[in-house]
């Protein structure tokens, strides 16, 4: 059982911490984490244990530097075949290019641990800065960033506790503003379809918001239909085709984004389906790629790449307002109702 000493967030981690709460000499401490030299198993997981707790991580440019850091800024996205990231990536790079920082990405594929693993990783390299998307992370990765000593920008959502600061829009207030908007268009039997939800969970509050405002109207979603792996026109034609199919009488399509929103308007149409008429579409994210489509889809812009210039302007500290951490900066999405919305 390792202990829990206080340590003071804004004083970087060393080995005499680990080595404090674990109960071993810094030099075996050393040895365990640079996993060599003959250590016993259960001290090996004591001193483990200690540095997760603690959020510890080693400093590979120990000795090489004088500064001890390096001009990267290590950005942690969960995709980057969703159209999504590429684009807070824009703006990030846009916004670091003249500040002599440059950032460095790791892909998540939306898995905690691998999530965990990516910001361990970074962080050994001692960078200048952190932008990490989305605020739910694993305990340890939680702790690492807490103890990293550098600015900590979580992006694309603002509906939880941050670790420093945060920019993005609120998902559960997006979820409520598209179902309003569809039920002042009459429209009453809801149908979702989006990814599976236990680590999408800006796509899991948007639906949740969605079903609070159902709720008050004494509505419930009419079915449901849910996926795994990246965005895709198929998937999307797949999964309409599955719910018109069970469910011939749903009247809307809610998709989590505009991909699969993308795909299930091509089956309609192809179909025949009078959209909006007979059946209404939304998507979320606002992807310019789509903008060729038949029809435009209704869809909320999520203010990507505002989203990637403000968080590189806390990096960076050259905010207008001079943020230097600990703020929480909301933007408001627009929505737009496209072709795919009845309008009064």
């Amino acid at each position: 059982m390792t202990k829990s000493p206080v340590i003071d967030p804004r004083r970087t981690l060393t080995l005499r911490d680990v080595s404090e709460a674990s109960g071993v000499s810094e030099m075996t401490v050393s040895r365990v984490l640079r996993n060599r030299g003959d250590v016993s198993d259960a001290t090996r997981e004591r001193v483990l244990e200690a540095a997760r707790t603690l959020g510890y991580v080693p400093n590979k440019i120990a000795g090489a530097l004088a500064s001890q850091r390096v001009n990267l800024v290590g950005v942690v996205i969960p995709s980057l075949s969703n159209m999504v990231f590429p684009e807070v990536m824009t703006g990030i790079s846009e916004t670091l290019e003249d500040t002599g920082l440059q950032p460095v990405v790791g892909v998540t594929h939306y898995s905690p641990e691998r999530e965990e693993s990516v910001i361990y990783e970074m962080l050994s390299w001692r960078p200048s800065g952190m932008i990490v998307a989305g605020l739910e992370h694993t305990d340890a990765a939680r702790a690492m960033l807490a103890q990293a000593g550098i600015p900590i920008v979580e992006v694309m959502d603002i509906d939880g506790a941050a670790v420093d600061s945060a920019v993005g829009i609120s998902h559960y207030r997006a979820g409520r503003q598209m179902a309003d908007a569809i039920l002042a268009a009459g429209y009453r039997r809801i149908a979702f379809l989006g990814t599976m939800m236990p680590n999408d969970h800006r796509a899991r509050k948007r639906l949740q918001g969605f079903e609070e405002v159902l709720s008050r109207t004494g509505l419930a979603l009419a079915d449901r239909e849910f996926y795994s792996g990246g965005s895709a026109l198929l998937k999307g034609r797949e999964m309409t085709a599955a719910v018109l199919n069970r469910s011939p009488d749903v009247d809307f399509l809610y998709y989590s984004n505009d991909m699969i929103g993308a795909g299930g308007l091509l089956h309609c149409l192809d179909r025949g389906i009078d959209v909006p008429g007979k059946v209404g579409l939304a998507g979320f994210n606002g992807v310019e790629l789509l903008d060729g489509l038949p029809r435009k889809l209704a869809t909320m812009d999520a203010c990507r790449l505002e989203i990637g210039r403000r968080a590189a302007e806390i990096i960076a500290a050259k905010h207008p307002d001079g943020i230097i951490g600990g703020e929480v900066i909301e933007l408001f999405p627009t929505l737009q109702p496209g072709d795919t919305i009845r309008r009064g």
